[in-house]
């Protein structure tokens, strides 16, 4: 959705608490598709600081079903997001600095989709798990040890000793 800011960057003061629908079902975070189960519209507030500055400031709360890191059962993930921007009048006379560029403005609209789906992806949690004590998959058949022991022989010969290991394997007596 795009915000027109014209009248925010026009006048001097002006400010405004606007309430802005997330209209994604699915998240895409580079790698897989993420349904979005739960989301709040983003409140935010423009406010013009003077000299052609914007100030953005905002925050919003979604839940997105992701499988766990570890067993890959689906997990609900509640992502809670807030953000604070400085945005410049894109009227040409400012230096754009290669840090401060802002791909969710597109001249003097802000794209809330695009925004909504930045902050999303800097606001996912690094792991998720279904459980602190998760124990995953089997390494050999894939059964999900949450649920029991497979039974599997797991059991990894150090590879320092592969050598040693293949000299006792030659000379074994018969």
């Amino acid at each position: 959705m795009l915000i027109n800011l014209t009248d925010y960057f026009e006048v001097d003061g002006k400010r405004a608490e606007i309430k802005v629908p997330y209209e994604a079902q699915v998240f895409n975070d580079g790698i897989n598709e993420l349904p979005i189960v739960e989301k709040d519209d983003l409140n935010l507030l423009v406010e013009n600081v003077g000299g052609g500055k914007l100030m953005l400031k905002g925050d919003m709360k979604v839940v997105i079903e992701s499988p766990c890191d570890r067993c890959l059962k689906p997990v609900k993930v509640t992502v809670p997001m807030s953000f604070d921007y400085s945005v410049v009048k894109p009227d040409g006379f400012h230096e754009e600095d290669e840090d401060d560029y802002q791909d969710f403005m597109e001249g003097y609209e802000l794209n809330s989709e695009t925004l909504i789906n930045n902050e999303l992806i800097m606001s996912l949690p690094m792991k998720v798990l279904c459980k602190e004590t998760c124990k995953g998959l089997c390494p050999v058949c894939g059964k999900n040890l949450n649920d029991g022991e497979c039974g599997c022989d797991t059991f990894v010969p150090d590879p320092r000793m592969a050598a040693i290991s293949d000299i006792f394997n030659a000379y074994k007596e018969v």
